[in-house]
């Protein structure tokens, strides 16, 4: 009698799943807060969108490096998706940073055009990388 198991699973742990929460959670409200600016052009959306960026900047960067380890020592190892996964995060992280500098910049020019499009670049890779990250794939096992 040959019997098939079918195993699947999500790529992050609990740990990284929660790392990545917060860069899916404050890179758009990021962008919100930057829209928000540049209708009303009240300064306090711009410090407001800083204090986001930063504070997804760190979990980023806790991610980026718990995504390292994974690639070279543990579950990602020989594995194409955390690869991607891993390449993303650091872009992530590059783009958020740079989207850091160019708020930390002074009145209009904080937000911009630049400025616009670094949020919007952030907001959709990290939402790119909840979903390649939490895509289950299925591995089929034929036993006999």
């Amino acid at each position: 009698m040959q019997r098939d198991l079918i195993h699947s699973a999500p790529l992050l742990g609990p740990v990284q799943s929660i790392l990545l929460a917060f860069p899916v959670a404050l890179f758009p409200a990021a962008l919100l807060s930057d829209i928000a600016y540049l209708n009303t052009a009240e300064i306090q959306w711009s410090n407001f969108s800083s204090w986001l960026i930063a504070g997804a900047d760190v979990f980023t960067g806790l991610l980026l490096a718990s995504a390292l380890l994974s690639l070279f020592f543990g579950k990602f190892r020989g594995r194409g998706r955390g690869l991607v996964c891993t390449v993303l995060v650091a872009v992530l992280f590059v783009a958020g940073v740079l989207n850091a500098f160019q708020h930390a910049k002074d009145g209009w020019h904080s937000v911009g055009t630049f400025g616009l499009v670094l949020s919007i670049a952030c907001a959709v890779i990290a939402i790119l990388i909840a979903i390649i990250a939490h895509w289950r794939t299925s591995h089929r096992e034929q036993r006999s």
